[in-house]
This record gives C-alpha cells, sequence and structure tokens, in this order.
C-alpha cells in the first residue's frame, strides 16, 4: 500500500521498493518493474524517470494531435480527390506545421504547441511508436501467402530478379559513395550500404494494390501477378531490414548481433510455419466464444502487442514483430473482411496519420533538400526497380509491353520506404538529406506509377457517375408530376451556367425518350442525349418522393431520375455511365433511403456508406 500510494502521489518508481514489493508483497509487480526497465534505460543501462506530465503540456499534447490529425486528414482527402495516395497529403501536414514553414512564419508557436523539450517529445515518440506499429501490423495481414504459390514461376521470378538487381546496385552505390550517398558521418559502412541496398528494393503492396483498383486490373491475370510479387518482396525485404536493425542495435559486439539475428530468423519461421497454424486453428474458437467483432479485434492487438515486444527485446524492433504477426494472422481463412475493414479503417485514417504527419515535425525538408542527391537516389532507384522487375516478367514468358508494366508498378514505394528511412535516421545511420531524397523518391513513385503504367498498357479508366454528378445539378425535391415534366425540370438543372441552351437539350432528351422509355426497374430512371457542343459529360440528379411515372417494365413509379448529356462522338461514355448507373442501383433498399435524404452532401455519404459496406462483405 506504502508503495502503490507513493506511485500514485510522486508517479515515481524506486527500484529497491519494487523489489521489496515483488519479493515480499506481490510477485506480479515484478512484470512491471521489467517492462520500465527496458523503457526507461539508456545505453548505459542507466534509468532515466520521466517526470509527471503538467497540465499545460498535456494540453499542448492533445492540441497537437488535434492539429496533426485535424491537417492530416483533410490534406489526405483533398490528395485522394485529385487520384493521389492518402500519404502524400498527411506528410504535407506534416511539413505545414513543422519546421520548414510553421517554424520559419511563425517560430513562436511551433515551439509552443510542438515543444522540443520536456515530456512532449517523449509522449509524442510513444505515440508515433505505437501507431506505426499498428500500422505495419495491418500491412502484414494484407500479405496473402497462397497468392505467392499460385503465381508460381512468375511471382519467383519477378520477386527475385526485382530484389537482386535493385539491392546489388544500392549496395554498391553505399559502399563505394557512402559520404555522397548520404552516410552519417562515422556510420558503419557495411550497414550503411546493406541500409540503402534494401531502401533501393523495398516496394508498397498498399498502394500497388490501389494503382491496380484504379486501373480496374486488380482481379485480372497480370494483377494477381504483380501482387504476388510485391508480397514476396515485402515479406523478403522487411526480414532483411529486420537483420539490418539488429546489426546497428548491436553493433560493436559480434555475440549481440549474432544471437539478435538468429533469434530474429528463429521467429519468423515459427510464426510462419506453427504460428500460423495455431492462429488458423485458435480463430474459430474466439469467434465462437467471444463477442463479436471486438473479441477477434481484441485478440489481434494483443497478438501484435505481444510479437513487437518480443522483436523489440531481441534487438530488432517492434514493428516487425507486428508485421510478421499480421502475416500470420492474415493468412487464416477463418479472419473475416469485416475484421480485416474494421483494422484497416480505424488504423489507417487514425494512426497513420499522425504517424506520417510526425515525420514533417521531426526534418526541415528545405534545408535538408539536395536536389542532386534527390535526383541520384530517384533515377538509380527506379531503374534498377523497374528494370530488375521487367527482366524477371521476360524471364517468365510475359510479353514486353506487360513486363514493363509490371516493373512501373512495382516500382511505388509509399509508406515502406518512409518507415525504412525514418528508422535509419533515428538510428544514426542516414542524415536528413538522404532521409529527404528517400520520402520524395517515394511520394513521386506513388504519385507517377499508375498513370506511367495507365499509359504502357493504352488502358482508359472505368468512368464513374459520380464523377460528374455535383451538388449544383441534385435537386432532392423533384416538382415533376410526369416524365416529361421531370426532363425539362432536369434540363433546367444541368444546362445552367453552361453554353448550352436548355430548351435544345430538352427537345434531344425527350425524342430519345418518346422513342423508347429510359426507366430501369426498383424506381430509377436515366433519360439520356448526345450533344453536339459537349466536350464533357453533364450528369444531373432529380429525386421524387411521390414518383413519376416514367412507363417502367416493372409498373412502378421512378423515384431516382438521372439525366444525361454526352458528347456526340464519345459512344463509349454514354454507355459506361449507364451501365454504371444501372450497377450501383439494384437494390431497392438503397433506393427507398435515397429518398429521404435532403441535399446532396446527405445523398453523397448515403452512396458512399452503402457500397464501402458491400464492398467489404465481397459483394
Amino acid at each position: 500500500m506504502l508503495l502503490r500510494s507513493r506511485i500514485a502521489r510522486t508517479g515515481e518508481y524506486p527500484e529497491y521498493e519494487i523489489r521489496r514489493a515483488a519479493g515480499n508483497i506481490n510477485l506480479m509487480i515484478f512484470p512491471a518493474w521489467l517492462f520500465h526497465r527496458i523503457l526507461f534505460a539508456d545505453k548505459g543501462g542507466q534509468q532515466e524517470i520521466m517526470e509527471r506530465m503538467t497540465q499545460e503540456e498535456i494540453m499542448v499534447l492533445f492540441l497537437a494531435l488535434a492539429m496533426l490529425l485535424g491537417t492530416a486528414r483533410l490534406l489526405g482527402e483533398l490528395a485522394m480527390r485529385i487520384r493521389q495516395p492518402a500519404i502524400m497529403g498527411e506528410i504535407l501536414a506534416g511539413i505545414l506545421l513543422g519546421p520548414t514553414v510553421l517554424g520559419v512564419v511563425a517560430p513562436e508557436w511551433s515551439r509552443y504547441f510542438f515543444p522540443t523539450d520536456g515530456n512532449f517529445p517523449t509522449a509524442l515518440e510513444g505515440l508515433t511508436t505505437l501507431s506505426i506499429t499498428l500500422f505495419l501490423l495491418v500491412a502484414g495481414m494484407e500479405v496473402d501467402l497462397s497468392t505467392v504459390f499460385r503465381q508460381g514461376k512468375a511471382a519467383f521470378h519477378i520477386g527475385i530478379t526485382g530484389l537482386t538487381i535493385p539491392f546489388t546496385v544500392g549496395f554498391a552505390v553505399g559502399w563505394f559513395f557512402p559520404g555522397m550517398s548520404g552516410a552519417e558521418e562515422g556510420s558503419d559502412r557495411l550497414i550503411f550500404a546493406l541500409f540503402l541496398a534494401t531502401a533501393m528494393s523495398i516496394t508498397a503492396l498498399p498502394v500497388i494494390a490501389k494503382i491496380l483498383i484504379d486501373l480496374n486490373l486488380f482481379r485480372s491475370d497480370l494483377g494477381m501477378i504483380i501482387v504476388a510479387s510485391a508480397i514476396l518482396h515485402d515479406l523478403i525485404g522487411w526480414n532483411i531490414f529486420a537483420l539490418i536493425l539488429g546489426m546497428m542495435r548491436g553493433a560493436g559486439s559480434v555475440s549481440r548481433v549474432g544471437m539478435s539475428i538468429g533469434l530474429t530468423l528463429l521467429f519468423v519461421v515459427v510464426m510462419l510455419t506453427v504460428g500460423r497454424r495455431l492462429l488458423d486453428w485458435f480463430l474459430p474458437w474466439i469467434q465462437a466464444h467471444a463477442s463479436w467483432p471486438g473479441g477477434v479485434l481484441g485478440f489481434t492487438l494483443t497478438g501484435g502487442f505481444l510479437c513487437a515486444a518480443f522483436t523489440e527485446m531481441i534487438g530488432t524492433h517492434a514493428i516487425f514483430g507486428a508485421f510478421i504477426f499480421g502475416v500470420a494472422l492474415g493468412d487464416s481463412s477463418h479472419l473475416r473482411a469485416h475484421v480485416r475493414s474494421i483494422m484497416d479503417q480505424f488504423i489507417s485514417f487514425i494512426f497513420a496519420p499522425i504517424f506520417f504527419a510526425s515525420i514533417g515535425l521531426q526534418v526541415d525538408f528545405a534545408a535538408n533538400f539536395d536536389l542532386v542527391l534527390a535526383l541520384v537516389i530517384l533515377t538509380v532507384g527506379t531503374a534498377a526497380k523497374v528494370g530488375g522487375c521487367a527482366l524477371g516478367a521476360r524471364l517468365s514468358g510475359i510479353e514486353p509491353r506487360e513486363s514493363l508494366a509490371i516493373g512501373v508498378a512495382m516500382n511505388a514505394r509509399g509508406a515502406m520506404e518512409i518507415i525504412l528511412g525514418l528508422l535509419a535516421m533515428k538510428a544514426g545511420l542516414i542524415n536528413q538529406q538522404l532521409f529527404v531524397a528517400l520520402v520524395v523518391m517515394a511520394l513521386f513513385t506513388s504519385m507517377t506509377s499508375g498513370s506511367i503504367m495507365h499509359a504502357i498498357l493504352k488502358r482508359r479508366r472505368p468512368i464513374r457517375f459520380m464523377d460528374f454528378l455535383t451538388g449544383r445539378r441534385f435537386t432532392p425535391v423533384l416538382n415533376a408530376l410526369d416524365r416529361q415534366q421531370a426532363i425539362r425540370e432536369l434540363t433546367q438543372l444541368a444546362c445552367a451556367g453552361t453554353d448550352i441552351p436548355p430548351e435544345a437539350a430538352f427537345e434531344a432528351v425527350w425524342q430519345r425518350e418518346q422513342i423508347m422509355s429510359t426507366s430501369l426497374d426498383h424506381g430509377v430512371a436515366v433519360p439520356h442525349a448526345r450533344m453536339d457542343t459537349l466536350k464533357t459529360p453533364i450528369v444531373a440528379l432529380g429525386i421524387s418522393g411521390k414518383g413519376v411515372d416514367f412507363d417502367s417494365t416493372d409498373g412502378q413509379p421512378t423515384h431516382l431520375i438521372f439525366l444525361l448529356l454526352t458528347p456526340r462522338d464519345d459512344h463509349r461514355v454514354q454507355l459506361e455511365l449507364l451501365a454504371d448507373i444501372g450497377q450501383a442501383f439494384q437494390d431497392p433498399a438503397l433506393i427507398r433511403h435515397c429518398v429521404t435524404v435532403r441535399n446532396f452532401t446527405e445523398f453523397l455519404a448515403l452512396f458512399k456508406s452503402y457500397h464501402v459496406q458491400r464492398a467489404q462483405n465481397g459483394e
């Protein structure tokens, strides 16, 4: 009791009292003491006890988190609106709030909200470490080992050449030109060369998956080959980097390095064999006897944290343990898509933005941007990666155009490159100039791989009606009593602010409607026409609560009326818009809910949430 009172009053954990309590009062306190020793011990084994945070420090911490998360999510959403990875906006948020912008424009505010002394840096580092550990746990769950086995020879060839060639090139650059390529002064040449080799060969599975989905290639044969190769790259690349981390942390002690590497390899082998089978056996029991889905989520986080603690203890890094646990768990057929989705949404939209935004707080990107170094890293890394993967694809018998497209897709680096660079910079292995160059390469390759791949394959992106529907061309209260009035009302709405005369548009649409009704089943109609002077499609939507008679085949009144105006010389765009609307509104329940919306924002929220839920359920 005396021990508990002192801890509660002062926040201190006197070692001799904990030992006495462990020996005489309660042995369960010993693990807490051990955890505290590991957490707060410095390199010399001396204990550093952080003082209790003051009320103002706690307030500043929450203000800083609100600024980081809010700005990161805002800019991340804007990035996705322009078809770019969210990470681009999240890192930009940190650059704006960090020493690069806020530190120059308002240094007093920067020092107040993001202090570099006191308890704030320690608290923020603890939260960002947790964030990136959870992010790697989710990334591991996306790794499907069976996909690699199914693709066989192609995945193996692309995986081997796509890793060995950039790894060899990166090692050569790091070994022969360490100073020029960004090694921190005094760092070990071998470890730096191994790091640069890994940085040149790493890829980013989440970014690659998004690129393939955008190009409508994810479930194609080519897409599956790319995904399988990316999985193999992630698995091998992170294992290599885990060994490098062990070498960095155990520098100067051969026995310590050997033990760390040995335990790391043993951990990987056990988790991906025995551990994977045990998890697959245990998951149904959790689902049967625990709350759904909370029980599985709690089990997943518990296992991830335990593996993270183990790899941290053996000298690798916590994120590697979480990643391998995610791989072992994600390979189970009993892990439901709903659980994966909850984990991904919660971590990717809350914890990950905080981590990536915090990167901008640690480096002045303007002061440490070296154009020559950035160009060298980008050029060498891209050439080696694209060339290596394309060579592997050609060895597998894939034709040249698709082989090059595979190489470009595999060159997307994304978050993984940035995480590697940040860990190396914190370990004193690389300087800030190289870290900035790696961030530039990660962002540039993630931004451009999709469009370059699109140009190589000469594929068109699928056309979606939501890309053209705006709040200005939406009305939740259609006053029309028949379909002629409905078309007239919607053409007025669609042509507002354009050079197209509303009457000309009405005549074109009405003539088409008289030939054959454009109604679909379940209360949807799509009156449409092609216009001579139109360059881009126009989509308008009117909602009728009472319903309008569109002479539908099921005899039901029409509640959702989409008006489409498309260029006369582009037949494809009209057909794809019609098909997209027909596919999106097949569920009568969705249409009934749409009738109740009061504005465009509510319609957009309803439509997106409905289809996201269907995607999560695998429908």
